[in-house]
């Protein structure tokens, strides 16, 4: 083992021998990334069907404490960069991770991310296939900064739009929200708060594909990240011109996050998710999609929480437990900020 340092140096950023023994002991060892020039070339069977089409997707991972119950930065970067693609209807195939480095960190920290991501990329399906390195000064990064680009193949004739949502569609989550918002903020430690709560952070590439095959008509897929359920929601709503409703009671919330949302005023709705999505379909549709995501681990907790209706066009509401009716807005600000 060439690599001989406990933390990170400015050295491991420099270009020479201890910037390629961090690399390919650290990176290149877990990822075995096809061959090792300045680009990835890559082909796929799924690009030759006529009308298939390229997605591409990127994202910056910051989060803080790096390390979390349920995950850490690594599994956010790889699971929520599947994630973006799937949700547009790709097949989700290669990715590039991009790392900035604080000088100082530890290297067996960085070890376990990196084991953490090959993991994820592997159980998903998709490889990481080139990337980059960059060392920064102590105080410059707050630890660790992950950037993922994404690539996928849309087969022939998919196209899932929120512009395509109609009054009558059913609204549908693939379980309990605002875990990983919940998760972070008692992670941190801050507000000395003990709870059981784990991140749902979680790769839905092969959850959505089965939606999809139950679900031939799908209107509009979002993964629920920042800003939450209630953020994807408005998005949908303003894109495709109908009002949504959704139920409060069917809402699947876990009495730990109500309860830590109720100690500090927040809204569970507007929590950030990293393993959860909201699907529109067609009525006719709905329990065929519901009984493709309760058959996936990720979709154990699968469920309609609401519908599209012709009235309030471009805006969200919920109908209470006590009958009566609330606007959910756009969040204004941050909840929580350095989440994902």
């Amino acid at each position: 083992m060439a690599l001989r340092d406990s933390h990170v140096t400015l050295a491991h950023g420099g270009g020479g021998k201890a910037m390629r023994d961090l690399i390919e002991e650290v990176f290149t060892s877990l990822f075995q990334p096809p061959g090792m020039e300045d680009q990835a070339r890559l082909t796929s069977a799924a690009l030759a069907a006529p009308g298939a089409r390229l997605a591409l997707t990127t994202d910056s991972f910051v989060v803080t404490p790096l390390e979390f119950p349920g995950g850490d930065i690594g599994k956010l970067a790889i699971c929520g960069t599947v994630n973006d693609l799937a949700v547009g209807g790709a097949e989700p195939l290669w990715l590039s991770a991009a790392f900035i480095i604080e000088e100082g960190t530890e290297i067996a920290l960085l070890r376990r991310i990196a084991a953490t991501m090959a993991d994820e990329a592997r159980a998903a399906g998709v490889r990481i296939v080139t990337g980059d390195t960059k060392v920064v000064e102590r105080g410059a990064a707050d630890g660790l900064f992950i950037t993922t680009t994404g690539v996928g193949v849309i087969p022939p004739g998919r196209e899932l739009s929120a512009a395509a949502i109609r009054p009558g569609d059913r609204l549908l989550v693939n379980g309990g929200l605002g875990d990983h918002g919940a998760t972070i903020l008692a992670a941190r430690g801050d507000l000395a708060l003990s709870t059981d709560l784990q991140s749902d952070c979680a790769a839905l590439g092969h959850l959505m594909a089965a939606v999809l095959k139950a679900a031939p008509g799908a209107r509009a897929a979002r993964d629920a990240t920042r800003g939450g359920v209630a953020a994807v929601l408005n998005e949908m709503a303003e894109a495709s011109g109908v009002g949504l409703v959704i139920e409060e009671e069917a809402l699947p919330l876990r009495a730990e996050v109500v309860g830590l949302c109720e100690i500090l005023g927040l809204d569970p709705l507007y929590l950030a998710n990293e393993g959860r999505l909201v699907v529109v379909v067609p009525e006719a549709e709905a329990e065929a999609a519901l009984g493709a995501m309760r058959a996936c681990p990720e979709g154990a907790g699968a469920v309609a929480i609401g519908r599209a209706v012709a009235d309030h066009p471009g805006q969200v509401r919920m109908t209470t437990r006590f009958g009566g009716s609330r606007i959910v807005d756009m969040l204004v600000g941050e909840q929580l900020p350095r989440i994902c």
